[in-house]
């Protein structure tokens, strides 16, 4: 491991790309990028860790669903400039639930690779729910699609998203006044969302909330 990563090319920014395949079906996962920090992490713990552009630092991949990807094997190309990570995932590997993240032709058609059924896995009305939501979030934060509302706060900024946090705060503490539970559920929905919005944009994992909290206990 030591000699291959003293042989790898990095580029002017210091990553190497990383392409992420499934051992056992062979089916192409994910494409991202790593640094020498995330490689290293990488082989120590024998899981996935990249390095983030948008968000500039490193991230585990799974530290919040749960999907993370056990290493088997890394390989290296002719050029020494990419990687290929051989790994075992405990599920989904696209944020948006796809098992792998080339899910669509360029004709627009979205192909039957095993889409990731939340009720199935998490079952209804589990918390692992919140951590699959941010991680669509997170996606929405990266790609920016259009007509997404969640697109539509992250360009607006920060001063929109804690508008939005205030309206719905004030829209839940109305609704817990009504004898109507069912009003009161589904504002505490809206403002948790626009909260997980303002985790992305600010950076704050659920993982750093939970443990905050734990630290409560």
């Amino acid at each position: 491991m030591t000699n291959m990563s003293d042989q790898l090319k990095y580029d002017n920014n210091g990553l190497i790309p990383a392409i992420v395949q499934d051992k056992n079906s062979k089916e192409v996962l994910m494409m991202a990028y790593m640094n020498r920090e995330a490689l290293e992490r990488t082989i120590t713990t024998g899981e996935t860790w990249f390095f983030s552009r948008s968000r500039n630092q490193l991230w585990h991949k799974g530290e919040e669903s749960g999907n993370i990807q056990s290493i088997v094997e890394i390989r290296y190309d002719c050029d020494h400039d990419a990687l290929l990570l051989l790994v075992e995932a405990s599920g989904p590997s696209c944020h948006t639930g796809h098992q792998s993240c080339f899910y669509r032709n360029l004709e627009g058609d979205e192909l039957s690779t095993r889409l990731f059924d939340p009720q199935e896995v998490y079952g209804e009305g589990s918390p692992a729910i919140m951590a699959e939501l941010q991680e669509v979030i997170r996606g929405r934060y990266i790609q920016r699609p259009e007509g997404s509302y969640t697109t539509y706060l992250f360009n607006k900024g920060i001063d929109k998203i804690l508008k939005k946090v205030g309206e719905e705060s004030a829209e839940v503490i109305i609704a817990a006044k009504n004898p109507d539970k069912g009003e009161l559920v589904y504002e505490i929905s809206d403002l948790i969302y626009h909260l997980l919005v303002l985790m992305v944009e600010k950076d704050v994992s659920l993982a750093q909330v939970f443990k905050e909290l734990r630290s409560r206990r």
